[in-house]
């Protein structure tokens, strides 16, 4: 399994995915009625897709949400501030304080932070993390370690976990303000199985480790729904053909 997308809901799919397609340097992929794809190429290979179905009045979690992004501030923070809300982003008061990274949200409302320099993120590229909530950091790093291949950064708070490569995002296990409310998350990530994973083995490993199922009530997918151990949505996609 490989972790593939993170995927944001949408009211307009076109609108928002474009934002970020030109916030991030990505490649569009998709454009169609039902959504927008775009894709982020790290380098050696390895590359993060990010999806934007169109969601009938998608309601963004208020205040932090389980699932965000964090930006590296390139040269100059302050300039890739105004270059993002010149393309549309908003500056945000979710409650931070005096920090020093800015919370700005997207066309569509959604949180995420342009951070300040910081060594430790020296090679991710524009996306510097993926910001998950978690009630216990150490578990979830295992689980999720386990779910996409990524390794673990020792020494690095909160527990952090990156692409084999050791490029890209960080994938990062921040420790939560609330637990995991039952509305839909609005941003969550996927994972692809590979040719030979068995959809039922990885089901009951998911359950096993801590994870849940979910029906979302849509009817037959051809992908299915979970939960990690805190609450989060994640999908797991099918194999390529």
């Amino acid at each position: 399994m490989y972790l593939e997308n993170v995927i944001t809901d949408a009211r307009d799919p076109q609108r928002l995915g474009r934002f970020w397609e030109t916030a991030l340097g990505a490649a569009g992929l998709t454009d169609a009625p039902e959504g927008y794809e775009t894709r982020l190429s790290v380098g050696d290979g390895f590359t993060l897709d990010l999806g934007f179905p169109r969601v009938p009045d998608p309601d963004p979690s208020p205040g932090r949400p389980r699932l965000h992004l964090d930006l590296a501030p390139g040269p100059d923070q302050e300039a890739t501030v105004e270059r993002l809300l010149y393309l549309g982003a908003s500056h945000l008061d979710i409650g931070q304080g005096d920090v020093p990274w800015v919370v700005l949200a997207d066309p569509e409302g959604h949180p995420f932070c342009v951070l300040e320099e910081r060594e430790v993120y020296c090679g991710t590229g524009p996306l510097a993390a993926l910001a998950l909530a978690s009630a216990d950091p150490e578990r979830d790093c295992g689980f999720w370690s386990w779910l996409t291949g990524w390794d673990h950064v020792p020494d690095l708070r909160p527990r952090t976990l990156r692409h084999s490569s050791g490029r890209g995002p960080h994938l990062e296990f921040v420790p939560e303000t609330t637990p995991a409310a039952e509305a839909k998350n609005p941003l969550h990530l996927d994972v692809r199985l590979e040719a030979g994973d068995d959809p039922d083995d990885v089901g009951a490993a998911i359950v096993a480790r801590g994870g849940r199922a979910l029906d979302p009530g849509w009817g037959e997918l051809p992908w299915r729904v979970y939960e990690d151990p805190s609450g989060n949505e994640f999908c797991v996609l099918p194999a390529p053909k």
